[in-house]
């Protein structure tokens, strides 16, 4: 039949590489995730964030470089890494549940009124889950394709959205998140995976 030429569309590979169907594999669609809150604020439950969530970042990590300059030419090592912040945008509901939460968070970092900070970073750190999923809904429970859970997280900028009688747009709220470290879960999918060090027989970069 004709739809066999579907198994085509992709990128053909070396003869000892190539299956007898290639066909292309299914991508992860950008639309199809969930955002869960642990920890954040005081109220629960915090579900009402995951359900006015309208965009949010996966994790990124940068290395800092470590150059050792040699007679003729630098040789670079990896430094230590660093996570950068994600960008999570939230509809601000009328009801007013989101922007209790978010102010909550805000209150635990730093208290506005009475000028009063945190003990330690125990006392308002939080934790964001990441997850993808295939599309399922209702009677067809959602699978989850892959899983980021950032620890240690923590508001360094809020946006709230203003006002402007030339649009028709909902408001929302603009969240930059920081956090200590990611993972793919289950361990052992990805980042955080278990892979033995390699040692070499002579110390050299």
């Amino acid at each position: 039949m004709a739809t066999s030429s579907l198994t085509n569309f992709t990128v053909p590979l070396s003869t000892d590489q190539s299956a007898s169907s290639q066909g292309l594999i299914m991508p992860k669609l950008s639309y199809r995730f969930r955002i869960t809150f642990l920890n954040l604020g005081v109220s629960q439950p915090t579900t009402e964030l995951t359900k006015q969530v309208i965009s949010c970042g996966r994790p990124s990590v940068k290395f800092d470089p470590i150059e050792l300059p040699v007679y003729n030419s630098v040789v670079t090592l990896l430094g230590k890494p660093k996570w950068d912040p994600i960008k999570c945008k939230i509809r601000d509901d009328a009801s007013g549940e989101v922007s209790k939460l978010i102010g909550e968070q805000l209150q635990k970092q730093f208290d506005f009124y009475e000028q009063a900070s945190a003990a330690s970073g125990i006392d308002y750190k939080f934790t964001t889950i990441f997850e993808v999923l295939d599309g399922g809904n209702g009677t067809s429970s959602p699978n989850t394709l892959e899983t980021w859970e950032m620890y240690g997280c923590q508001f360094m900028d809020v946006t709230y959205s203003g006002g402007e009688y030339a649009k028709g747009e909902a408001m929302d709220i603009d969240l930059g998140i920081k956090f200590d470290n990611a993972i793919q879960s289950p361990i052992g999918t990805g980042v955080g995976s278990t892979v033995s060090r390699t040692l070499g027989q002579i110390a050299t970069g």
